[in-house]
């Protein structure tokens, strides 16, 4: 009988004070929601919106198209119907987009961590408080993440932000050419190179510079003491390749386009150290909607004139992209400053690996060779992840490569925009998961089709 009083008087005691604790913290996070005012409407739209489901395959949007009022699915490519359930068996398989949708996954992870809710009055100012175009919180984050991920030195740099690297690759080149001189800078890159800076270059039509093509046409040749500008893509866009400039000189100046250069997609065998480095968040964070990159730049001359040239064109980059780097960063930077890279990389290794299984087994096709490399960042020697499949076509009559893989229901982007000639195409290993699987499968029936090739 003494023992029941006991336990009796045990369960009570216990009741009680998860009763109390209970109390305590509806009080507490009841006063919480209650100091939240005009933040509660947006915050349940933008639940509302995520919870819409699109069967996996798609993604209701808050700035999307709305039926009867309420958001529809956009879905991915070969999926359709009102939820993405419904697959189109024809579709082709797009392997042209370089957009890092692969990241996205990432992000769904870390979704109350990454969100972000801005009030109707945030930085209406032209400029902030210092007058000055740039976030220096954001600043000061992006010097972190450089550090964490040991690819770029940015002690001693002045800091450009742009609208993605596009803006600030002509930023570089209109920066780095001669005021009146006799002759513009001649512009050039080595092959393959990535072509919007032969578009770009072309399209402003400057009298400061044009372009000139392959710079190893210009190695051995006198310049007439014409300033030249070499742009140095490393890891290079389409092949992976880490390069470094071909030409030297004190009338050669260098812009390295250093878009890649994160642990996703190549080592970093030792931190960056150029005079003008030019990074993207869309390869970092895969945000490539947001249109934000950042130029390093060492000599001062150099970066007052990229940031005339921003301050002429367009005011500096948006507030509110800006804003919203500095959310994403800030995920990238918590814990060990890791968890981004440990996520990117296996699964982009593991999706080269996949595509170079398959293409192993064909005598029709080859993919570009990556080899091992220590990665100071992993602290050891790992294989390849690249972005991109630099894939040619072996066989003397099949000159067009890209038909050969349109005929297969395959869309890539042909190497002649990266004045490689018709024999290679670029195809995009970054799109999402229902892309990259369409792209393999695809590409496995065209392996498969060849004679004396075994099915996988």
């Amino acid at each position: 009988m003494a023992k029941f009083h006991v336990s009796k008087h045990a369960v009570c005691l216990v009741c009680s004070l998860l009763l109390n604790l209970y109390f305590a913290l509806n009080l507490h996070v009841g006063d919480k929601l209650k100091q939240l005012t005009w933040s509660q409407g947006a915050a349940a739209e933008a639940e509302a919106v995520a919870a819409v489901s699109c069967s996996g395959h798609g993604r209701a949007y808050l700035d999307g198209l709305l039926v009867d009022g309420k958001p529809i699915c956009e879905c991915n490519s070969g999926f359709r119907g009102p939820d993405c359930s419904q697959f189109s068996p024809e579709t082709a398989a797009d392997g042209d987009s370089g957009d890092p949708l692969f990241l996205e996954p990432f992000w769904i992870q870390n979704a109350a961590s990454s969100a972000l809710l801005v009030a109707g009055w945030h930085r209406m100012s032209y400029t902030f408080d210092d007058k000055s175009f740039i976030s220096h919180e954001l600043e000061k984050h992006i010097r972190k993440v450089h550090s964490k991920a040991k690819n770029a030195v940015t002690e001693g740099r002045y800091m450009v932000f742009g609208a993605g690297s596009t803006q600030l690759l002509n930023a570089a080149v209109s920066a780095l050419s001669p005021e009146n001189a006799s002759s513009p800078a001649r512009v050039v890159a080595s092959i393959p190179y990535y072509p919007l800076y032969q578009q770009q270059t072309d399209f402003f039509r400057s009298v400061k510079y044009e372009f000139q093509g392959d710079a190893a046409l210009w190695k051995n040749t006198t310049v007439d003491s014409a300033i030249v500008i070499e742009f140095v893509t490393s890891p290079n866009n389409p092949d992976g390749q880490l390069k470094r400039a071909i030409l030297k000189g004190s009338d050669v100046k260098t812009v390295h386009d250093r878009a890649y250069y994160w642990p996703h997609f190549t080592a970093i065998p030792t931190p960056a150290n150029d005079d003008l480095m030019i990074f993207t968040i869309s390869k970092l964070t895969g945000h490539a909607g947001s249109r934000f990159g950042w130029a390093l730049v060492k000599d001062e001359a150099v970066y007052q004139r990229m940031t005339q040239y921003m301050t002429l064109s367009e005011m500096g980059v948006s507030r509110d992209a800006q804003l919203r780097a500095l959310k994403l960063l800030k995920v990238v930077l918590e814990g060990d400053g890791r968890h981004i890279f440990n996520f990117a990389y296996p699964a982009m290794r593991k999706r080269w690996e996949r595509l170079s299984q398959t293409i192993s087994l064909s005598k029709r096709f080859t993919l570009q060779a990556i080899p091992p490399q220590f990665c100071t960042f992993f602290q050891q020697v790992r294989g390849p992840s690249p972005a991109y499949a630099w894939l040619k076509c072996k066989r003397e009559e099949e000159k067009n490569c890209t038909a050969v893989l349109r005929a297969a229901n395959i869309i890539g982007r042909p190497g002649s925009k990266f004045a490689a000639g018709d024999r290679y195409v670029r195809l995009s290993l970054v799109k999402g998961q229902d892309d990259f699987e369409l792209l393999l499968s695809r590409l496995h029936d065209l392996v498969t089709e060849e004679d004396g090739t075994k099915t996988m």
